[in-house]
């Protein structure tokens, strides 16, 4: 019988006769009703997420405190600094009351290097002289009012990692053709190549061979390389998990940054759009990022620190978190920690047509004071 319709009288026991009817089971008598159905999967997915977010909000920590501390002392500009600069200095934009105005924004800081952006190179490789008509006028008034400052050609190209559309450097005749480009420029009066093909995936021996011969290429005419180069794994091997979840390689192991550093001059490190949240997150991850680089960085390359000279709001980068005086602290702070007297060590800006006011005064207050 239902147990909500009461029970039923013992016809069989006299004494139960007399007894009166049976008493209600109380509340306690009953078995638990089981919880709707949605509010089970509600628990549940609650429970997974913060399964999840555990790993997330303990690397997030690890940052926030590898923000604190204070840097050392002398932990300022080495005067090999760079700046990135945009394609209209050589396309025909920029005049020469543009170079008097940059040559006094520039005096008296560190930067001794110009990336100014001369391409794109095609996905064959090859590169249209007709895209940078005024490098040699440009050339000239560098010298002329920044003796000093060399003057390297920025070239760049997507790469057919994510899709077929693409510069594919497995190709030989595509390596052959990028080196005629980049002594192309050379003859130009160009003084380095300043290389950024991306995304790249980690471990690309392609990439790697195509390294060499540029560099054999700038050293007989005592000219610079320079790359500009993916962050490394803030936790090992996570390039190679991302990799099973999308095609983009966000990071590069440690091991293969070292492998590029050892080919070039110069290694500037694109250590912003890092999705960081927060400005002291944000300053911890560069502190990490510098010193991951700088124990696989040999002596003899000039290892550069990217600071976002731009300010954008998206998933992978969070204007209000990463910014320049974040990014100079975490710079310092990983210097302090890991080689605070190198020499060859600096910071590179991106990029001259999206800086404030306010990201020049803070790399100058911060950095070169």
């Amino acid at each position: 019988m239902d147990r909500t319709e009461g029970t039923t009288r013992n016809d069989h026991d006299p004494a139960e006769s007399h007894a009166g009817p049976e008493p209600q089971a109380g509340p306690e008598a009953q078995p638990p009703t089981p919880p709707p159905r949605h509010r089970r999967w509600l628990r549940r997915a609650v429970l997974t997420l913060l399964i999840a977010l555990l790993p997330l909000l303990a690397a997030e920590t690890a940052l926030y405190i590898n923000y604190t501390g204070d840097p050392a002392q002398g932990t300022r500009t080495r005067h090999r600094d760079a700046l990135w600069l945009g394609h209209a200095w050589v396309d025909g934009r920029k005049k020469d009351a543009d170079v008097t105005a940059l040559a006094r924004r520039l005096r008296d800081t560190g930067i001794r290097d110009l990336y100014v952006h001369s391409g794109p190179l095609e996905h064959d490789g090859t590169l249209p002289q007709s895209v940078y008509p005024r490098a040699r006028w440009f050339i000239d008034a560098v010298h002329e009012k920044l003796p000093g400052v060399r003057v390297q050609a920025f070239l760049g190209d997507v790469l057919a990692t994510e899709s077929s559309e693409g510069m594919r450097v497995e190709d030989p005749k595509t390596r052959a053709a990028v080196l005629r480009s980049a002594r192309q420029v050379l003859d130009t009066g160009y003084e380095g190549i300043h290389l950024d093909l991306e995304p790249m995936p980690s471990g690309n021996r392609a990439y790697l061979t195509l390294l060499d011969s540029l560099r054999r290429e700038t050293r007989s005419r005592d000219a610079q390389l320079s790359v500009a180069a993916h962050q490394i794994d803030p936790l090992p091997a996570l390039h190679t998990v991302y990799g099973v979840f999308t095609d983009h390689p966000k990071w590069w192991s440690q091991e293969f940054f070292g492998q590029v550093a050892r080919r070039v001059d110069q290694i500037a490190v694109m250590s912003y759009d890092t999705a960081q949240p927060l400005e002291g997150t944000y300053g911890g991850y560069v502190a990490q990022q510098t010193s991951l680089a700088l124990e696989v960085t040999p002596p003899s390359t000039d290892l550069l620190m990217g600071l976002p000279f731009y300010y954008e709001s998206n998933f992978d980068h969070w204007g209000h978190a990463e910014t320049v005086p974040a990014a100079v602290r975490g710079v310092r702070l990983g210097l302090s920690r890991t080689d605070a007297d190198r020499a060859r060590f600096g910071v590179a800006l991106y990029i001259d047509f999206a800086a404030t006011e306010a990201d020049w005064r803070a790399y100058k207050e911060d950095w070169v004071r």
